[in-house]
């Protein structure tokens, strides 16, 4: 398949900038077998069953997005230059990669000065990035960016306003738990407290596994022939707890629910030999028409971008006609899209 065959246009007043408030009122659209339902979150255990088994990503989006200075000495004097930070990789010794704008007016050694009297010195360039050593690290680093740092909001919505302090709490799950993700799963945004506690009464399972979504989830997808496409490397994690209560279900007859194109990723490329196995280490499993789905049984997800890899997620696990019918009638219905958009909850 092509690119051009996951194009769509979709007008501006359905990208969503803000989310529902409740998130449980968020829109709904289910379909099951070829037929659409219109509901809201809220009413999500309405179709699903007792003994269903959501699995959610407990990442932890970090304040990756600082605004800093980087001064030096020229012939006319001590001269300074803003710097805008977005933070993308971690490493194991610490550091972290980093999108540097501009990064022509950073060299190699040269320090940035954040607020807080945190310091970043760039040590490397490389493939349009920075290496970034900063002046502490680990939970201490952890603990300046939630002072400092803006959650690193999508392109989408980063262009039409800035982040403020509400996206703390809109941008980061009710149950976000392990630091280190630089994007949301943002399907897991519509669940709050009280879904939870439905789901709960219900009879529906919940399982924990963790992926650090990462900047790459922005890239766009540059090539006609999707099949030539490399996605990026993100870490994460299914512990033999995890895997062992999504055989449980399985072997009962209940439905494995990913809640999330980041939790999907995960579990199906830990069950890639086959049955789910413990998974800890990088994946760049790209999921598109073709695919042969092991262990998942339904998806909630949100409304996705044109020509996205998550939209070719969604195209390899309800068909090609299904995905155009599902998002023609979200937009025919008004259904808000993307990051802070509304929701799908899918079954082939």
């Amino acid at each position: 398949m092509y690119l051009s065959d996951f194009d769509f246009e979709l007008p501006k007043k359905l990208i969503a900038t803000r989310p529902t408030s409740p998130r449980g009122n968020a829109k709904l659209l289910v379909s099951s077998s070829g037929r659409l339902h219109d509901s809201r979150v809220g009413n999500i255990c309405n179709f699903l069953r007792p003994g269903d088994r959501l699995v959610l990503n407990n990442t932890k989006v970090i304040p990756a997005r600082l605004d800093g200075v980087r001064f030096r000495q020229s012939a006319q004097g001590p001269v300074q230059a803003k710097i805008a930070i977005t933070l993308v990789k971690p490493l194991p010794n610490g550091n972290w990669e980093a999108l540097i704008k501009p990064l022509r007016k950073v060299k190699v050694g040269e320090k940035i000065i954040f607020k807080k009297g945190l310091i970043a010195t760039c040590i490397k360039k490389l493939d349009g990035k920075g290496l970034l050593a900063f002046s502490v690290k680990g939970d201490e680093l952890d603990e300046v960016l939630d002072k400092i740092g803006d959650m690193p909001l999508p392109p989408y919505i980063a262009s039409r306003r800035p982040a403020d302090a509400q996206d703390h709490l809109d941008y980061q799950t009710v149950w976000a738990k392990h630091p280190g993700a630089v994007a949301a799963p943002t399907a897991s945004l519509h669940l709050d407290e009280h879904v939870l506690s439905a789901l709960s009464n219900h009879g529906v399972d919940i399982t924990f596994v963790t992926l650090h979504v990462g900047a790459g989830t922005f890239l766009p997808v540059t090539v006609d022939d999707i099949r030539k496409h490399k996605m990026h490397a993100e870490w994460g994690y299914v512990g033999s707890k995890a895997a062992q209560e999504i055989k449980s279900t399985k072997s009962k007859g209940g439905r494995i629910i990913p809640v999330g194109t980041t939790a999907l990723r995960l579990i199906e490329t830990a069950s890639l030999t086959g049955m789910i196995k413990p998974f800890d280490g990088d994946t760049e499993i790209f999921i598109h028409p073709g695919f042969k789905f092991k262990v998942t049984d339904g998806l909630l997800t949100n409304f996705h971008l044109p020509k996205s890899t998550l939209l070719m997620l969604v195209s390899a696990f309800v068909g090609k006609s299904e995905l155009d019918n599902i998002y023609q009638h979200a937009i025919d219905m008004s259904y808000q899209f993307f990051s802070y958009g509304d929701a799908s909850l899918l079954f082939p």
